[in-house]
């Protein structure tokens, strides 16, 4: 069994998004077999690519390129169910480097079962979307995309807590406020394996920001750190602009993320 780090730099270093994943999801069989056995595997440590290896296609562009379709149609609904495709390949490929970036971090084995985890269900939350695009008669990489979903990565790369503030906590979150409005596209459109994906994406992607909070909050207690200060004051180094409502406070919470923790990153700083 190759050591986790080595495991996780093999996924980053695969370029096409069905290898990857199928990679991705073995490895995480593997790991938790070894769990299951009562094994501790090795941890190790290597050095994870600056960015993930990826397929010629999609293009990748400026977010103020990017076309935006109305989802009333069904080319606008493709184009969302590849947008979302895209997102969990490279949210594949955050859990990955999390686990290779960060090992001179001494962490509880829970650490990365969590991201093995998460990185495991990222990888059918791509392969979910890619059915749907295949089904009707698409894949990904068909439609350009937005290439600045690595930037959170790159801008916390020597920052164990700003990557637990600003990937899970943030941009994560941001997927359980709209992900309910996604649901409801696809369901007036009666696209029935759609919902499925979507849903079976939203109740996982619960779990994801919560490994988050939980490992955020753990290391603030290392540091007698109270977290809410500590939070904001890493979102607003790492994170590009404010946060936007309307939030999914209810998800959210059950996350382990509470208003006060969001709401004051806001433009307004207050719920409205």
């Amino acid at each position: 069994m190759l050591p986790l780090a080595e495991m996780a730099v093999t996924v980053l270093t695969t370029a096409n998004g069905r290898d990857k994943t199928a990679i991705s999801r073995e490895f995480a069989s593997v790991w938790r077999d070894a769990r299951a056995a009562g094994v501790v595997p090795d941890i190790g440590h290597a050095a994870p690519p600056d960015m993930p290896a990826r397929p010629d296609q999609p293009a990748l562009l400026a977010p103020r390129d990017v076309p935006l379709r109305k989802t009333g149609s069904p080319e606008g609904r493709i184009a969302l169910l590849h947008a979302v495709a895209h997102i969990e390949l490279n949210a594949v490929d955050l859990h990955w480097d999390i686990i290779a970036r960060f090992t001179d971090v001494e962490m509880p084995i829970g650490f990365y079962d969590d991201w093995v985890q998460a990185a495991d269900e990222e990888s059918k939350h791509f392969n979910l979307m890619c059915d749907c695009l295949e089904a009707v008669g698409s894949h990904y990489g068909a439609l350009p995309a937005h290439a600045g979903m690595w930037q959170a990565a790159e801008d916390t790369k020597d920052d164990l807590y700003g990557r637990l503030a600003v990937v899970p906590m943030v941009l994560e979150a941001r997927g359980l406020d709209v992900t309910p409005g996604m649901i409801k596209i696809f369901k007036q459109a009666k696209s029935h394996d759609a919902v499925a994906a979507l849903e079976t994406i939203y109740a996982e992607e619960v779990h994801h920001v919560a490994y988050g909070s939980k490992w955020f909050n753990y290391l603030c207690g290392r540091l007698d750190q109270d977290p809410t200060p500590f939070f904001h004051a890493l979102v607003r180094k790492y994170f590009h602009g404010d946060l936007r409502p309307p939030f999914n406070e209810e998800k959210r919470a059950e996350a382990g993320i509470p208003p006060d923790f969001y709401w004051p990153l806001t433009k307004d700083g207050r719920p409205t």
